[in-house]
């Protein structure tokens, strides 16, 4: 397994997936409220393994990747959350940026995780790959994770089609 750095808040702790993380994975992509912006079609359990492995190889091949997101007090996985380089057919291209994502269970919404999550995620990416931009894709439709994006510094800069949906392209002002 990549050396994955470990960071800690208040209430959570983001660590490298691991593969007995894979039925708790499934559980939360399996949610409509969880895949309601992103793509919208709940995974398999195929599919979130597949997930799970992307998460794992992008640590190894770009320094950088997706960390489980774990609740403090009972070591539950509650999210993921993280930067990927997905080499999008998308223009404006982001390719070679750090493209942030972000998830989590629906009934940690609105309590400020999500939050707690970029103040932690951010600062690191910032801090270990400074030469490179961050960015992200919103759905427009999810006025809450734009409101997110944009109170941590993400100004939307381009409105593009992404596998037959829109999204807002997002970069974050360097800091």
């Amino acid at each position: 397994m990549p050396d994955i750095p470990v960071l800690e808040t208040d209430r959570l702790i983001l660590r490298g997936f691991r593969p007995d993380d894979l039925d708790a994975m499934t559980a939360m992509w399996a949610m409509p409220e969880v895949v309601r912006y992103i793509g919208g079609v709940p995974l398999s359990r195929e599919q979130s393994w597949t997930r799970l492995l992307r998460h794992i190889g992008m640590w190894s091949i770009m320094g950088f990747g997706f960390w489980a997101i774990t609740d403090k007090a009972s070591g539950h996985l509650v999210g993921e959350a993280g930067f990927h380089e997905m080499r999008r057919a998308l223009t404006p291209s982001i390719e070679g940026t750090l493209e942030a994502g972000w998830g989590l269970l629906p009934d940690l919404r609105a309590r400020g995780y999500a939050s707690e999550v970029l103040g932690a995620t951010l600062p690191w990416a910032a801090a270990s790959h400074p030469d490179k931009a961050i960015t992200c894709i919103i759905d427009p439709e999810n006025a809450a994770s734009i409101r997110l994006a944009e109170r941590h510094g993400f100004r939307a800069f381009a409105r593009a089609a992404y596998q037959e949906s829109d999204v807002v392209v997002f970069r974050r002002a360097r800091i």
